[in-house]
């Protein structure tokens, strides 16, 4: 027995924050929304994804943003991310780069840290 990999993360939002949670994922990050089955679209929140990386956000009633813990998204173009995000007013932090590895940090629209990552060329 062994893990595999990962299906989905899975972040908090508060109720009522669904367009803004599309504004940024869809729209900013290029995410699709999935249909989230009818059971739990009743309470609230939205699912995204693309291939493998999934992301789902759940309304919790005592909402409070994770400000450590974080997914960490490798990307294809920091640059052009980072600028439509910028143009978004999104709040983005640059840090030194780890392994190769050029890394901003993002907010949410909830205050959830995002960390995006791109590989350099070798």
């Amino acid at each position: 027995m062994r893990l595999v990999r990962i299906d989905h993360v899975q972040l908090a939002m508060p109720a009522g924050g669904e367009a803004a949670a599309r504004a940024f994922y869809r729209d900013a990050l290029g995410l699709a929304e999935a249909p989230k089955p009818a059971h739990l679209a009743a309470r609230g929140g939205c699912w995204f994804g693309d291939g493998v990386l999934k992301v789902h956000l759940g309304v919790d009633p005592d909402f409070r943003p994770a400000r450590k813990a974080h997914p960490a998204f490798v990307v294809s173009d920091l640059a052009l991310l980072t600028a439509r995000l910028d143009a978004g007013e999104y709040r983005i932090v640059e840090d030194a780069p780890l392994d190769g590895r050029r890394r901003v940090f993002v907010d949410d629209p909830f205050g959830n840290r995002i960390e995006l990552i791109e590989v350099e060329p070798s």
